[in-house]
């Protein structure tokens, strides 16, 4: 289970006039339209893929106000002649995995850029995966997980990983410290973890974990849930 991984989204906004009657004098029409890209560590632009779908909240006075795109690079592309700020809704598979962003539409500029740093919280393997593929997650420095590493079938089939990990953020937090414990008694070489002192948290990627620990980690969870 990786904690969170962090990433910068960035939203570049191009607006023109266009040859049509305006509906309030000395503002003249514009179409506009914004897209949605990642940003690499070298701050290259690639593919949003980790999203699902862009939802644009845009002002109500339009026809469609709700607009929502499902495939990168989620183009929204209207027409108007005013400026006004909106939010956009970014999904993953997650659940609740939502993230929501400010946008000022305005028309200062022909194009213009906003960057805004994006954190998911406890991703999936899968969402891991497709995150690998803009930067670094915590554990590649360990050598741990690499993108081209074959994915370990788990032989206990009555284990769900993505509910051994909604299970383990549950806890309490003399729960978790046991956890922890089991974890450092319990360890492989392969197993990936790290100490963060200063933000007082612990990381460990559950699918680094040798067999028998997720099986105890799966009882004891299960156990202090039913308790709960």
């Amino acid at each position: 289970m990786v904690a969170e991984i962090k990433r910068t989204v960035k939203v570049i906004t191009e607006q023109r006039n266009i040859d049509k009657p305006s509906e309030v004098e000395g503002f003249p029409m514009k179409t506009w339209n914004i897209e949605i890209v990642l940003l690499d560590e070298a701050g290259d632009e690639k593919p949003a893929s980790c999203f699902t779908k862009a939802v644009y909240n845009l002002h109500p006075s339009f026809a469609n106000p709700i607009q929502t795109f499902t495939s990168p690079p989620f183009r929204c592309e209207n027409e108007g002649w005013g400026e006004f700020d909106m939010t956009i809704d970014l999904y993953t598979t997650e659940k609740g995995g939502k993230n929501s962003l400010t946008h000022d539409l305005n028309f200062a500029k022909p194009r213009y850029e906003a960057k805004h740093v994006i954190t998911f919280k406890n991703p999936s393997a899968a969402l891991v995966s497709i995150l690998r593929e803009s930067g670094p997650v915590p554990g590649d420095e360990n050598g741990a997980r690499k993108k081209d590493d074959k994915k370990r079938k788990r032989t206990q089939a009555a284990v769900d990983m993505e509910k051994l990990a909604d299970g383990l953020v549950k806890l309490n937090e003399d729960d978790l410290l046991h956890v922890v414990q089991m974890i450092h008694d319990n360890k492989s070489e392969e197993t990936y973890t790290k100490n963060d002192i200063e933000q007082g948290e612990f990381h460990v990627d559950l699918y680094t974990l040798p067999d028998s620990l997720v099986k105890m980690l799966w009882a004891y969870v299960s156990k202090e849930g039913a308790q709960a």
